[in-house]
């Protein structure tokens, strides 16, 4: 049977559209299928009043990367938005990430000598040397006070998970500063594409054959033979039949509301710290783009437990699931078929990492070119 295409990409999201741009860019045949009525995965934006709506949760470009931050600028212009959200505490409101603005408001500390010595005191206090999970290195990096209002609560409801029970490098990446800054990122670039983040993949997958609404699984005998190769990017279990047992994630609802005001939180990312609140947090996506509109859409989100046929959105990489998922790559490792993104990796990346990785993907595939 001749092939039609050179490759089957599973998955309309960053990582396939990346894919399938470098590979047509290089005169092969791709064809795109994703399950959704849309192209773009988890960054696409539903224009709701003329206010492009992060469908999936907020999502802000940064990057380090000088190479990727050119690469993505080919497909959009960005705008100058800086990460700054703001935690709410049972109407108290504070600065985030952790830094001198906080230990102000908290404290009432002005120098950083004060806050280092306020948050060893704590540390000292509450006897943490060798933090063995999330709450004890909390504590070690910010002390009782800040993680008591401002880390437990929402991370519980996050993870559906006592602090206690969650692993210490969850909290590692979490920025905390000695200065008068609400930048939540160090990253050089940052910013958000004007016109929305659908701007960016139909740019990448214009003049690809596109397959919306087409679950690879329903029909992968006749998808495969389409083309020489797939690429695939989405659950590396899935793929697998759950041959070993399933990967646990965890997943989100969300709940948005149009109302008849220019602005309902002054922010584009408001956290709700407390244990009581149902949701982890408000965004307000006009702020993402300094819109003007009379109206403005806020959406409240709300961590659930992952069951098949929810979204996945963050993998829990703990030691029972990062064994499951190396006993999966084992199987992966062997196959002619590439694997690549979030789930395929079982790997929690932000959207230059994504990026990253499959332009790395591209060079290994095409060494000649």
């Amino acid at each position: 049977m001749t092939k039609k295409y050179d490759y089957l990409i599973v998955g309309a999201g960053l990582f396939g559209s990346v894919f399938a741009y470098e590979a047509n860019k290089r005169g092969k045949k791709c064809l795109v299928i994703d399950k959704k009525e849309h192209i773009g995965g988890h960054i696409y934006c539903e224009n709701i009043e003329g206010i492009n709506v992060h469908k999936y949760g907020a999502h802000i470009f940064h990057t380090s990367n000088e190479e990727i931050w050119e690469y993505v600028n080919q497909f959009a212009d960005f705008n100058r938005y800086i990460n700054s959200p703001i935690a709410n505490y049972k109407g108290e409101i504070y600065n985030l990430p952790f830094n001198m603005n906080t230990f102000n408001k908290l404290w009432g500390v002005v120098s950083p000598q004060e806050a280092k010595e306020k948050i060893e005191e704590q540390r000292k206090k509450a006897g943490v040397e060798d933090p063995q999970n999330l709450e004890e290195q909390a504590i070690s990096l910010v002390g009782t006070d800040i993680y008591e209002k401002l880390i437990k609560g929402y991370t519980e409801k996050q993870w559906g998970r006592k602090a206690t029970e969650l692993p210490a490098f969850i909290i590692k990446r979490l920025p905390v500063r000695l200065t008068y800054d609400n930048n939540y990122f160090n990253d050089k670039y940052q910013g958000i594409p004007i016109g929305g983040y659908n701007v960016i993949i139909e740019n990448m997958l214009d003049g690809i054959d596109i397959k919306l609404e087409t679950d690879f699984f329903d029909n992968r005998k006749e998808l495969s033979e389409l083309a020489d190769k797939i690429v695939f990017t989405g659950m590396i279990d899935e793929y697998y039949d759950f041959k070993y047992g399933h990967l646990e994630y965890r997943s989100l609802e969300f709940e948005n509301e149009l109302l008849n005001i220019d602005n309902y939180q002054g922010n584009a990312v408001v956290n709700y710290t407390d244990r009581e609140t149902p949701y982890t947090r408000i965004l307000e996506h006009k702020h993402f783009e300094f819109g003007k509109q009379d109206k403005t859409i806020i959406t409240k989100e709300y961590p659930s437990e992952w069951e098949f046929g929810d979204d996945p959105y963050y993998p829990v990489n703990d030691d029972k699931n990062n064994k499951l998922f190396e006993k999966y790559k084992g199987l992966a490792d062997k196959e002619n078929v590439i694997f690549g993104g979030r789930l395929a990796d079982y790997h929690y990346y932000d959207m230059h990492h994504v990026i990253f990785h499959a332009l790395d993907t591209i060079k290994k595939v095409f060494k000649n070119y």
